[in-house]
């Protein structure tokens, strides 16, 4: 019976198969806490990359501070795993998903959630009033600082405010602003430039809170191609990096190889044209995402990937290897969060012996 255990070697995996380079990996964690660090903010890692509360444990015990969670069901196999310092950074909306907030703030009382309405701030307000839970849940209100996709605006921040201090079961502690639009921005100047921007949009907004008499402990923000300059941002006091444990070619392409790519999706060429340098491997749509455009052959200069389907690429070998059928190859994402989502677990290696096997836990949880 086929079973993948540690201290097999990546030859023994069925294919395809997701693989991640301890080696780089840790290198990758380790060039981010270097950096950020020395600032004094907090690293409060975005696990919608990692899906996995086993490399949340890692990277807390690298020197992160809690994570981050897009959706609320992130958050129950997060915390159901012994993992629940964790803000969970997209609006809970919805009679269903409020009950839920509340049942996991219920067991987990570190959880942190935003708001950027008084109708979805009342909501969450009176469903834990109704539960009979007697503190409040922590909130951020999230602020829109150009991404134009949600968050309220500094004009209606305020009055925002000021409705949650009339609500008894939320507490506001900050204020989140993330600056997606500006992530994979090319140009490194232009990147800062913008994010500067949008630092400034965010810190003064908290600043007029403070003013108003609002205690703003929390200012939140920040990705891979940002939190650098996010960190360096007098004012700021937490940053969400998420991709750079493993990244992808498309924030390579914009912010440069500082990270390296340390998953890959290996592969097997399963066929071969007799008329065109070109091989069929087993990896498609269902291994591999395409909206940030293709993957791409690791270590192959000269072979281009083209999914077919489902199941199947076409590696274009015009100006790469001749590549026999069973021949192994390892691709490179082109966007990482979602390529991991279509995977049940990791296979992290050293120097092709698989060291761990690691659940995608929170693969497929979008509620």
């Amino acid at each position: 019976m086929y079973d993948p255990k540690p201290g097999d070697r990546l030859e023994s995996l069925d294919t395809p198969s997701m693989i991640v380079d301890l080696d780089i990996m840790e290198e990758n964690i380790r060039k981010l806490m270097g950096i950020l660090k020395p600032t004094g903010v907090n690293i409060r890692p975005h696990l919608k990359t990692t899906k996995s509360p086993i490399l949340a444990k890692k990277l807390e015990e690298a020197g992160a501070k809690g994570g981050c969670v897009a959706k609320l069901s992130e958050g129950e196999v997060m915390a159901a795993n012994g993992f629940d310092d964790l803000l969970i950074t997209c609006e809970i909306v919805g009679p269903a998903k409020v009950g839920r907030l509340v049942e996991l703030f219920r067991s987990h009382p570190k959880i942190q959630t935003v708001v950027d309405s008084e109708p979805g701030a009342t909501a969450i307000n009176d469903a834990l009033a109704a539960s009979g839970v007697e503190y409040p849940i922590q909130v951020l209100i999230d602020l829109d600082v150009g991404l134009h996709r949600t968050g309220t605006t500094p004009e209606l921040a305020l009055s925002l405010a000021k409705h949650i201090a009339t609500l008894s079961h939320l507490k506001l502690i900050g204020i989140q602003g993330y600056e997606g639009h500006l992530q994979h921005l090319h140009g490194r100047e232009a990147r800062e430039t913008e994010c500067r921007a949008s630092m400034e949009i965010l810190v003064r907004t908290a600043n007029m809170l403070r003013e108003n008499g609002f205690d703003i402990e929390v200012v939140t923000t920040g990705g891979t191609g940002t939190a650098e300059f996010c960190a360096t941002t007098s004012g700021i006091t937490e940053v969400q990096p998420g991709s750079f444990i493993f990244m992808d070619s498309d924030y390579r392409n914009a912010i440069g190889g500082f990270f390296s790519h340390s998953l890959t999706i290996l592969s097997t060429v399963i066929s071969k044209s007799e008329s065109e340098r070109r091989v069929t491997i087993d990896a498609g749509l269902k291994s591999l995402t395409t909206d940030s455009g293709y993957a791409e052959p690791k270590d192959m200069p000269g072979v281009t990937y083209t999914p077919m389907g489902d199941e199947h690429g076409w590696l274009s070998c015009d100006d790469g290897p001749d590549l026999p059928i069973g021949a192994r190859v390892e691709l490179i994402p082109s966007h990482i969060d979602p390529t991991v989502n279509l995977h049940d677990f990791y296979y992290a290696h050293r120097k092709g012996v698989i060291q761990e096997i690691w659940p995608v836990a929170t693969r497929g949880k979008v509620q």
